[in-house]
């Protein structure tokens, strides 16, 4: 029977997936070219240009078996093997080598109940202390789990639902064989005669009770074992209904037979490259675009890009450091080898976790808790592998796969297409959706190579070759506050001893002082924020405005997020737009777009949920906008958030920078975690990877296109390195000085709290690029100021006052001895331009000195 295809690939790319009909008539279909094209359109359209691999150990516990699989080399009997189990010892050992060698996975592989067969496993059991061997494997993997950090995998057969719920506590995913789901595989004369547990029946159970438990599963078939074409689509079709239940496999394996010397098959015929390639492009059709089809790289060497081809999108488990016990004379490719072969089949190899992307996301679901955190260290955002140790706030070397893609576009790969068309969308300014803006974020290999590249190109179409800076000071006037986001290591409150420092408030005369010495050292700015102390009221916020203006009138005041000004208003009991007109009259100049964290409220429940509300803080920041209040725009990224929520919240800030332009800048700031409550609770990942961390500079780039020109690298959190990088990847601003830099400092960056000009500037001529010392609304900074900057004397070392049953003052009476003298009156006038009374009574007080 002929069996067109077309039909059945329109069907699939619809989203509609086989009948039991449809997929057993697969079996007449040889034409292999047209049925492996049908099959890599349908992996495209789920994996796109990806294809993934896991980084493991592989620990076989045990290998005793109750079963005689005629085929197997894994399984001996006791008297071949120097000790029933290996030892927890050997396996922390192993596993601890493992993890210095960039593993998260701890694959164990044991025979199927030993003790049920051989007194030598029930001996050896006693001895340890355990009833069975799955008690053992349950105190090997928690063992590994928490004093390695790598993440448990399980095959340990078939189970029941209790084993089951109870190793789920102690591992990321599990999985059986199913091989193949013919019973006639298990008559006498065939490879399962005399194995009781590869009755497909006591499989499919097994399976179906992971899935009834929520674990994330891996299973498959055997191939070239005696079955036939009809018997394998059976096969598929038998895990396809499980899955449909749960939800909860994975993975499904094609695993093709070698045959192995000293068994009853080892003159049994493999099954040629046409029959593999035939079965990967059969379970692709049958389970269609978004289940991860895998084969195992080993067992094929020479022809991987024709695996591809064929419609998988992942090689399995790869181990830099033991061999794989279950095929020993088939040794696994070296990741960089496995990287090329990859890349000639026009994918990028990627890395994942022992449990995928998708289930990685839903932790919630498919985790037990207390898996749930050892899971988010090792994961991105997209629920992919972590797979280096850069972290923002420490000053690492530049993963060397991003580094090389960041340089330039890897050979031969192809950049998607779709991905292609949204970059020439941002560029000419057209509407973006959520989903556009989210596959920007998912960009990897040649694609993330693309997007920096196009959004370098922008910034050197907009900004050219100069980098520019402030010099500034920060002032953190409080770390009280009475808010409890979950991400902060700065504030103090009741419930925050456990943090670093003491809780403080500093005095008016303490911030009149700082602005002093920041004017005498060359600032043009002063950045004020604090914690939400209990007894600050909306006097104090202009209050602190007064203190500045009357002791360093040329400073810019660059002050209070959209927090402290709703506090503020709400003190005094007027609206938002009332107390930022006084604000502004009393000498504000602009604001800082901080709070924001992600403008997603699924995600602020988590991080902030007694904070401002996504729609509040645009409302505040349109209504500072309203009012003649520029401002900045942040976001605050690498925690629980997922790229849809970074799309989220840069079209928000899109949507309202059109109808205001009130927007200066866009700042990421990456999620130092070192000493965040969230992370510390086991509630958050590491930050962003550093791959994200170029992608949300460079995708702001792109995105904010023609709309915020400057685009900041904050490099008290990306350091060094990561500042050289963005550099590459659409920025064109470094920020500020800082002088004092003390939020990201309390998470536990070691990045200091001040960069001086020199310093800036010698790091952009480093980059290639021109330094710019520009003022908050990026003007060139007047040549006095800069002249001073870099004459400056050293910073003095400052004292934060400690806090007090009630607020400390930030009243500073306006004298002579306290005003900084102000070497350009036309800053002076523009700093007062909101207030011209106040102008002319400074300008007295500065004649009278």
């Amino acid at each position: 029977m002929l069996v067109d295809l077309y039909p059945l690939r329109q069907q699939l790319l619809s989203g509609c997936e086989l009948t039991a009909a449809q997929a057993l008539d697969l079996v007449a279909v040889n034409d292999l070219s047209a049925l492996l094209e049908v099959a890599a359109g349908l992996r495209d359209q789920g994996h796109g240009n990806v294809v993934t691999y896991s980084r493991k150990v592989f620990i076989p516990l045990t290998h005793l078996c109750r079963d005689v699989c005629h085929y197997c080399t894994f399984a001996r009997t006791p008297k071949k093997i120097s000790q029933p189990y290996m030892p927890i010892a050997d396996v922390l050992e192993l596993c601890r080598e493992g993890a210095r060698r960039g593993c998260q996975e701890a694959l164990f592989t044991l025979g199927e109940k030993p003790e049920l067969r051989y007194r030598a496993a029930r001996r050896a059991l006693e001895d340890l202390g355990f009833a069975t061997t799955l008690d053992y494997v349950h105190a090997v993997a928690e063992r590994v789990l928490s004093e390695t950090g790598l993440l448990p995998h399980i095959n340990a057969g078939c189970m029941t639902a209790v084993e089951i719920a109870e190793l789920r506590r102690v591992s990321a995913s599990m999985g059986i064989m199913l091989e193949s789901a013919s019973p006639r595989l298990s008559e006498k004369g065939m490879p399962h005669y005399g194995s009781p547990d590869k009755e497909p029946a006591r499989r499919l159970a097994t399976i179906e009770r992971a899935g009834a438990a929520a674990v994330p599963f891996t299973s498959g078939i055997l191939i070239g074992i005696g079955e036939t074409r009809r018997e394998r689509i059976e096969s598929l079709l038998a895990l396809r209904a499980v899955h449909s239940r749960h939800g909860h496999l994975q993975e499904v394996i094609v695993q093709n037979f070698r045959a192995k010397p000293d068994t009853l098959m080892a003159c049994a015929p493999e099954p040629d490259l046409s029959e593999l390639l035939w079965t990967i492009a059969v379970a692709r059709l049958i389970f269609g675009p978004d289940m991860n089809i895998q084969a195992p790289p080993n067992l094929s060497p020479g022809v991987l890009p024709r695996l591809v081809a064929a419609g998988i999108n992942d090689w399995g488990g790869v181990s830099p450091l033991t061999p794989d016990h279950v095929n020993p004379e088939a040794p696994w490719p070296h990741l960089e080898r496995l990287a090329l072969e990859t890349a000639a089949a026009g994918k990028f190899l990627e890395q994942r976790l022992t449990v995928y992307p998708g289930y990685v996301v839903d932790g919630e679901r498919w985790l037990d808790a207390r898996l749930r955190g050892p899971v988010m260290r090792h994961a991105d955002a997209s629920g992919f592998a972590r797979r280096d140790a850069w972290v923002p706030g420490e000053e690492c070397p530049i993963p060397a796969i991003d580094a090389a893609l960041i340089d330039k576009s890897p050979r031969g790969l192809p950049v998607s297409a779709d991905l292609r068309e949204i970059v020439e969308r941002c560029v000419a300014m057209q509407e973006l959706t959520e989903a556009d803006v989210t596959q920007l974020f998912r960009a990897r290999g040649a694609d993330f190579s693309f997007v920096v590249e196009q959004a370098d190109r922008l910034r050197r179409a907009v900004n050219g070759d100069r980098v520019s800076y402030v010099v500034n000071r920060n002032i953190n006037y409080t770390n009280v506050c009475y808010f409890k986001c979950q991400f902060c290591a700065f504030s103090k409150g009741k419930h925050s001893e456990n943090l670093r420092g003491r809780p403080y408030d500093i005095t008016g005369d303490d911030i009149a002082s700082r602005c002093v010495e920041a004017w005498e050292r060359g600032a043009t700015e002063v950045c004020m924020q604090g914690g939400i102390h209990p007894d600050y009221t909306g006097q104090t916020y202009l209050d602190i405005v007064q203190a500045v203006r009357s002791s360093a009138p040329g400073l810019h005041i660059h002050a209070f997020s959209p927090l402290e000004v709703a506090q503020g208003a709400h003190t005094l009991g007027i609206g938002i737009p009332a107390f930022l007109a006084e604000l502004r009259a009393a000498g504000l100049n602009t604001l800082p777009g901080t709070a924001a964290e992600i403008l997603h409220d699924d995600v602020r429940a988590v991080l902030c949920p007694d904070k401002l509300n996504t729609g509040q803080w645009l409302e505040i920041m349109e209504a500072a906008h309203s009012a003649g209040l520029r401002s900045t725009a942040t976001i605050m990224y690498g925690h629980v958030d997922q790229p849809h929520h970074w799309a989220c919240h840069l079209l928000h800030i899109r949507a309202l920078q059109q109808r205001t332009g009130g927007f200066t800048e866009f700042v990421p700031l990456p999620y130092v975690h070192m000493e965040a409550p969230l992370y510390l609770k086991g509630g958050s990942r590491r930050g962003p990877t550093f791959r994200e961390a170029m992608l949300m500079h460079a995708v702001a780039r792109l995105v904010f296109h023609g709309f915020i020109d400057n685009i900041q690298a904050s490099w008290v959190k990306m350091g060094r390195t990561g500042v050289a990088a963005c550099l590459k990847a659409g920025v064109n601003d470094l920020g500020g000085t800082l002088m004092n830099e003390s939020i990201t400092r309390a998470a536990g960056s070691g990045h200091g709290q001040e960069w001086s000009p020199e310093q800036l500037e010698a790091q952009i001529i480093a980059s290639g690029r021109t330094p710019r010392m520009r003022t908050t609304l990026y003007r060139d900074a007047p040549i006095r100021r800069r002249q001073v900057a870099f004459a400056a004397a050293p910073l003095a070392q400052i004292s934060n006052a400690s806090a007090a049953k009630h607020q400390r003052s930030k009243r500073v009476e306006f004298s002579n001895e306290n005003l900084a003298m102000c070497d350009d009156i036309q800053i002076v006038k523009v700093q007062l331009a909101p207030d011209p009374g106040l102008f002319e009574r400074v300008m007295l007080m500065a004649a009278c000195n």
